[in-house]
């Protein structure tokens, strides 16, 4: 049920489904004014007294004799800068004069059944009308002749409401659209903790936290893609809301470049969020009759703690943002060659992982970099996706062959908006690389990127990769990205459209994957950035997957799989057992502990496997039959988080199926103790009337005892270590399988 409500006497609209309200009003200005976001409320024709108005000293005013209507003081939906309102806008447009003063006015509204797409951008959807409610403000600034539109969806289950808009230059002159957000959202208070994501490179999507406060706090990415460093998602949580109660509001943007999300918190306590397209480098030229839409960006609302904020993006990303074929399907096991191998490899050595991985169980190897052009290290090759024929005589057609012709399916690296210099691409057009004329063109890893703002730039990409996935039995493609943008101009591109590149980069890289995925459907594509520089929601919408993170390190994985679970979905998140020493922390986790951790995604390998002993092979082929059996529960069940890395010791989760007849917990210790306390956890999920067997130690629990009184995770190292027991050791991990009795 979701319903949106306009009252013609108090031009105020209420979008409400069973869980929240969204109340906002035409002002006496005739710009849109906010006045409820949060937990359901009843309807009713007027809520006009949530406009507070006062005079207060030092402020400007809107009406002639009036010094109550301020719009630094009021709260709105969608604000300009100048006409009173000193604080940081929504949007921001150059004129041909030089002024950048706007004054979008309510001229009407339009009620629509489901959700219409953004052209050229990925959003979430609808399958059926009944899915959802659309609503269109339509604003006017007649001075310009610009036309605003500020679009609404609420879903009929769930807490969300997807926010954009869209400018028309319906006037005479030429327009520069100099700052566009996605989402404004004023507050009425600061009472909040500002929780994001962030890291560097093998570290990503750490949990940080700081208290809100008069002033400026934001994240945001130059970079040109959404970054290691800041993911493009934030949440605002009550002092005393924690996973399970309390009010949160989570943000995330539906983009994979540049973008900036900020809470001004004023001095008069009142928080105003903005999300979207980062304003510092972005100059959108509009001609008379042309359009911009801005990303898509997602609010949740919950007032029972972040786990139900969590789960609400987790069933939206899982089931509508993400598309396609795999969508609802558990995803293969893989098996990577990449630190197997490196760069040293022949066909025959890659048929010798791939039977090996056969013999294991796994259902699909993955050959990445080094087999096209002369890519012989990180130098050169990239951008001539033509298999060497040194070290692949039969092609990627032959090898694929060989691959599938022993019961197994084969997937390929890419890296297609790079070059390097040392490449036939480069030397047939050096300047299809961004970079800026008479300037120091910088490398990262030897490579440049390729300038996709350019239509026939992409189209020479997608006929190489095209024809590779014609011709050869391809069924998974990892998408790599494995530097950032500098020295940001396109020689295609007049001066006074050079702010426009990063986004129509950006448009480029959706162009490539919606071709690609449109034309081969069945193919499972897995997006990449270096590790986890570009996992967000605009990936997610062309790759179900993403590589979360370089570094596959079990243990560093315990904090970066958490924190990343804020937002994305189990089924989103790329997670493999690699070798040890761990190539990035060299670090020897147990066997065990780094498939257990692993569940929790799309679980694989990143090694060769017959560099094992034969007694780990067991353990592996045991790895992936439990995987096999379990998969589909712990990809698309419903996620629990239950102790932090970031707090502690101890790491401990759960995913719980639909039914509440099976659940799997994940506990992991990093340091060994000794003579330690008794331990136990609070469940969550479960169904309190239903009697579950504890598989590892066959006891039997109802679900209120062990949401109540909790799981006994208490092990050998409580008291002494008796001498017949085998003790526990540093980055120690245990799944337990809870499992309903038939009645």
């Amino acid at each position: 049920m979701e319903k949106i409500i306009f009252h013609k006497e108090t031009k105020t609209f209420h979008l409400y489904n069973e869980e929240i309200s969204y109340i906002m009003c035409v002002l006496e200005n005739g710009h849109m004014g906010q006045l409820y976001y949060g937990k359901r409320i009843h309807d009713k024709p007027d809520f006009s007294y949530l406009v507070e108005k006062c005079g207060r000293p030092m402020t400007s005013y809107i009406f002639e004799g009036d010094r109550s209507f301020s719009l630094e003081h009021i709260r709105q939906e969608y604000p300009v800068y100048g006409t009173t309102d000193y604080r940081h806008p929504a949007i921001e447009i150059m004129q041909e004069n030089g002024s950048n003063i706007s004054e979008f006015k309510y001229v009407g509204y339009e009620i629509l059944k489901g959700k219409p797409s953004l052209k050229g951008l990925p959003a979430t959807y609808t399958e059926s009308e009944e899915e959802a409610e659309t609503l269109k403000i339509i604003l006017k600034d007649n001075l310009t002749g610009a036309k605003l539109t500020l679009l609404y969806t609420i879903f009929s289950k769930g807490s969300a409401i997807a926010r954009s808009a869209h400018i028309c230059n319906e006037g005479e002159k030429v327009l520069h659209l100099q700052t566009m957000m996605s989402l404004n959202l004023d507050l009425p208070d600061k009472d909040y903790v500002w929780m994001q994501l962030s890291g560097a490179w093998s570290r990503e999507r750490y949990v940080k936290n700081r208290i809100l406060e008069q002033g400026i706090t934001a994240i945001d990415s130059m970079r040109g893609n959404s970054s290691h460093e800041h993911n493009p998602f934030m949440v605002l949580k009550r002092p005393n809301a924690g996973e399970t109660s309390g009010e949160v509001i989570g943000f995330s943007l539906i983009y994979s470049g540049n973008f900036r999300m900020q809470a001004e918190v004023d001095t008069h306590d009142v928080t105003r969020i903005t999300v979207g397209i980062n304003p510092d480098r972005f100059d959108w030229k509009l001609e008379p009759g042309e359009e911009f839409q801005t990303p898509e960006a997602v609010m949740v609302y919950s007032d029972q703690g972040l786990n139900k904020m969590s789960q609400t993006f987790h069933r939206l990303y899982a089931q509508r943002l993400a598309r396609g074929y795999w969508r609802d399907r558990p995803r293969p096991i893989l098996n990577n060659n990449w630190e197997a191998t490196y760069f040293n490899f022949t066909e025959d050595r890659l048929v010798q992982i791939a039977s090996k991985a056969k013999e294991c169980g796994v259902e699909l190897f993955v050959l990445d970099d080094g087999w096209f052009g002369q890519r012989n290290d990180d130098h050169a090759g990239l951008g001539d996706w033509v298999a060497n024929p040194e070290r692949l005589p039969n092609g990627i057609k032959g090898l694929s062959e060989r691959i599938e012709a022993m019961g197994i399916k084969f997937g390929l690296w890419f890296e297609p908006e790079m070059t390097n210099k040392d490449s036939d691409l480069y030397r047939a057009h050096p300047d299809w690389i961004l970079h800026t004329p008479g300037r120091n063109a910088s490398h990262g890893r030897y490579q440049y990127v390729l300038d996709f703002s350019r239509k026939e730039v992409v189209e020479y990409i997608y006929e190489m990769m095209a024809k590779i996935l014609s011709e050869a039995k391809v069924s998974y493609i990892k998408w790599d990205m494995n530097r950032s943008i500098t020295e940001c101009y396109s020689v295609a591109l007049p001066a006074d459209r050079q702010g426009e590149v990063f986004h129509r980069y950006i448009l480029g890289v959706y162009d490539l994957y919606e071709r690609l995925t449109s034309e081969f459907p069945e193919v499972l594509f897995e997006s990449c950035s270096s590790g986890g520089g570009r996992f967000d929601p605009g990936m997610l919408y062309y790759a179900p997957q993403g590589w979360t993170s370089d570094d596959s390190d079990a243990i560093e994985r315990l904090k970066i799989q958490y924190g990343t679970s804020l937002c994305y979905p189990i089924s989103s998140m790329g997670s493999h057992v690699s070798v040890i020493p761990n190539h990035q922390v060299f670090r020897k986790t147990p066997l065990h502990t780094r498939a257990n951790v692993a569940y929790f995604g799309t679980f694989g390998y990143e090694l060769d496997l017959n560099s094992l002993k034969e007694e780990e092979i067991a353990e592996v082929k045991e790895q992936i039959i439990f995987m096999k059996k379990y998969r589909k529960l712990f990809q698309f069940g419903d996620f629990y988080r239950l102790k932090s890395p970031f707090e502690g010791n101890e790491t401990i989760w759960m995913v719980v199926s639909e039914d509440k007849k099976t659940a799997i917990v994940g506990y992991y210790r990093t340091l060994n103790g000794v003579n330690q306390a008794y331990s136990r956890i609070k469940l969550q999920g479960l169904d309190p009337d239903m009697l579950y067997e504890n598989i590892l130690n066959k006891t039997e629990n109802y679900g209120d005892e062990l949401m109540n009184f909790g799981l006994i995770t208490t092990d050998v190292t409580a008291g002494e270590v008796p001498g017949d027991a085998t003790p526990c050791t540093d980055f120690e991990s245990r799944i337990y399988i809870l499992k309903a009795k038939e009645k």
